[in-house]
């Protein structure tokens, strides 16, 4: 059987930031791989090297050794108009403040990676309506965030992550501002959107509201995988550490 390429791989790799004349350790040959279409969080507490993780598979960041495939390509092979190409295509980033631009309503700020591609106004027209429709805010397509509340937001920049068609979504910490009822509806509407278009999602949290409803969990401490877990009744039980590959 010819092996499938997975959508994420991250091969044995560390990241060090120097401090002072010393260096942090955040990542320590870190392995995972995620096929298409899961919804996984990756869990530790502060500083267990989460939100370096996700950097790294988005892009943003390169790692010190080790490689990162997206789709099956090598990030550490590309140039920085190949890799910025490769975001726009193929990732969409939800942030834990939101990251939206204050004078643009809603429906703009979720345009707006659609006029970086250079889309028609129809296209993105059509794109944008279906985006915020995903998300429950057809009606708030003309309101500017501060006349949003948090929780709709947060689903406009779900929209604004979506609405290019990636095949990969990374959140950091998405819950973190959100009260209670807020972040169940947040959860609901992204699993639901994992479920319904297949869109693969990666996220950080340390939220056990949003752990409580994440099919696979893997767990950083120290900037190590210490285990990677599948929801009980998953066709994967338990996958062992040691095994990632």
């Amino acid at each position: 059987m010819i092996p499938t390429v997975a959508l994420v791989h991250v091969d044995a790799v560390t990241r060090r930031f120097p401090l002072d004349h010393n260096e942090v350790i955040a990542l320590d040959h870190t392995s995972l791989r995620v096929e298409r279409g899961e919804f996984l969080a990756i869990a530790g507490p502060s500083g267990s090297g989460k939100s370096t993780l996700l950097n790294l598979i988005g892009c943003i960041d390169k790692p010190t050794s080790g490689r990162i495939l997206i789709d099956g390509v090598d990030t550490g092979t590309l140039s920085p108009v190949q890799l910025t190409d490769l975001r726009r295509k193929k990732i969409g980033f939800v942030f834990q403040t939101f990251n939206l631009i204050p004078v643009f309503t809603a429906a703009e700020n979720v345009e707006f990676p659609l006029l970086i591609q250079g889309l028609s106004p129809a296209e993105r027209r059509t794109r944008v309506t279906e985006a915020l429709e995903s998300v429950g805010l057809a009606g708030r397509a003309h309101q500017r965030p501060d006349l949003l509340s948090g929780g709709e937001r947060q689903r406009v920049a779900v929209a604004r992550a979506i609405v290019h068609r990636p095949a990969l979504v990374l959140a950091d910490e998405p819950t973190a501002n959100l009260d209670t009822r807020n972040a169940t509806q947040l959860i609901e509407l992204m699993r639901g959107l994992n479920q319904r278009l297949g869109l693969t999602f990666i996220f950080s949290t340390h939220d056990q509201r949003l752990l409580e409803h994440t099919p696979r969990i893997v767990r950083l401490t120290d900037g190590q995988v210490v285990s990677d877990s599948f929801a009980k009744g998953d066709v994967h039980e338990q996958v062992s550490a040691a095994c990632i590959s």
